[in-house]
């Protein structure tokens, strides 16, 4: 929680964000005045549906991603349309409009679920990338919401251990698998596609 909150404390006004680099992004954001909006299966469902439908429109590959009450972290490649600003405004509006819409936030009059900036970290090669999606499957523990990894239903952990196909897809070697199963040709060991995990 502390380790989250420097995130937002310290991070500069001004920031430049490195797009259409090629690069992976390991992204962080909060809720407005940090307000727990994801205390439930029905606020974290809306989350995940509107971060899938993104990752269909935008041409996203989501490497990873954990929602927590309060903050939510995202492993992301570059979109093929548009910037990665774009698809995280839409996504984050797409949030929003659901959960007044739906009253799912207290008694439907919140004004902002999210606060405006976000956390925006370039992934420059595998260790960096390996790094984030273990800080992003281990959060729930530290944030002492379970015991393990696997006992948080609202991040990508499941996918990684077992293939199984939640409600997000999540871009992995079991992904690959089973495009190439359906393709009818299974290759060895599959690469991840985003270039910036294999640089050194």
């Amino acid at each position: 929680m502390v380790e989250l909150t420097k995130y937002i404390l310290l991070m500069p006004w001004g920031l430049t964000r490195f797009h259409h680099s090629g690069q992976s992004h390991f992204v962080t954001f909060c809720c407005h005045h940090r307000h727990p909006w994801f205390t439930t299966d029905a606020s974290c469902r809306i989350f995940a549906s509107a971060l899938e439908r993104v990752r269909r429109s935008y041409g996203l590959y989501v490497y990873g991603y954990v929602v927590m009450p309060e903050h939510v972290h995202l492993l992301l490649s570059e979109p093929q349309r548009d910037t990665l600003a774009d698809a995280l405004k839409s996504l984050k509006q797409g949030v929003s409009r659901r959960l007044i819409s739906g009253g799912s936030l207290a008694s439907g009059r919140a004004e902002h679920v999210w606060e405006k900036r976000y956390y925006d970290f370039n992934i420059r090669n595998r260790g960096q990338f390996v790094e984030k999606l273990r800080y992003i499957h281990r959060n729930p523990v530290k944030g002492g919401l379970c015991e393990r990894p696997e006992h948080w239903p609202w991040s990508s952990f499941c996918h990684y251990a077992t293939g199984d196909e939640g409600r997000v897809q999540i871009e992995s070697e079991w992904t690959a698998r089973k495009r190439e199963r359906e393709a009818g040709r299974l290759c060895p060991a599959a690469e991840l596609p985003h270039s910036s995990q294999n640089r050194a």
